[in-house]
């Protein structure tokens, strides 16, 4: 059987600012992300839980960082993938959320699916068809084995889209709330004469208790000081 483990990057600089990351914009950690990211490490040094086969993690610092964290725990070499990105942010790329919507106009993929962040970046659409070719390159790649991805909120939420075949070109009349080092599990199994997707764990943060982990700024909660140009 193949096994999925997909797990968000600790708290970042620009999840609290919070600014737009791409590359430019993404500096790392903060200081509660690295505890976040030596947790999950402890704990999965201490439990085994996971058996790892290949480690693949997004390239943006925030994954890197919580990769390069975590990978002693796991005892095998990270593989860098650009296909596991965030959502590509384009020209909005290490602006405040503020001045980004100021210039580029509030994000609103529920009505403008096929509209990118910026120029330069991705839509929705977009964003969905990548993570979906990314999932089916590497669960090919590497089937019946035990794969980790170090990844982002954005892509596990594709996750779902992509292995409960959801319409991919609208956002899901539903709200996912990853957490930073959450665990989220797949695994592949043999049902009703086919292989099938199967959750086994969608957010698991039990390596957090205790050290008063907060929530992350979301986009649709910063609200811009004056009027905001639409494109319409």
């Amino acid at each position: 059987m193949t096994h999925l483990y997909l797990i968000r990057h600790g708290e970042s600089v620009a999840n609290v600012k919070p600014i737009v990351a791409g590359m430019k914009g993404d500096v790392g950690l903060t200081e509660r992300g690295i505890e976040q990211a030596k947790r999950l490490r402890d704990r999965l040094a201490t439990s085994g839980e996971i058996k790892a086969d290949v480690l693949i993690s997004s390239t943006l610092p925030r994954a890197r960082q919580t990769a390069e964290i975590i990978q002693p725990a796991l005892g095998i070499p990270i593989i860098f993938d650009d296909e596991v990105q965030e959502l590509k942010v384009g020209e909005a790329d290490g602006m405040t959320n503020q001045e980004a919507w100021a210039r580029f106009g509030v994000p609103d993929f529920d009505r403008y699916p096929l509209r990118p962040l910026a120029p330069g970046g991705e839509s929705w659409g977009d964003f969905t068809l990548r993570v979906s070719r990314a999932l089916t390159r590497i669960t090919s790649e590497y089937e019946g084995k035990t794969i980790v991805i170090v990844c982002h909120g954005g892509v596990i939420d594709c996750s779902f889209i992509h292995f409960f075949r959801m319409p991919s070109l609208v956002v899901p009349p539903i709200d996912f709330h990853t957490r930073n080092t959450s665990i989220t599990w797949w695994e592949r199994v043999n049902r009703r004469h086919q292989q099938l997707w199967r959750l086994n764990t969608y957010n698991d943060i039990a390596h957090l208790q205790g050290i008063g982990a907060v929530e992350s700024v979301r986009w649709e909660d910063t609200h811009p000081a004056a009027p905001i140009p639409t494109e319409e």
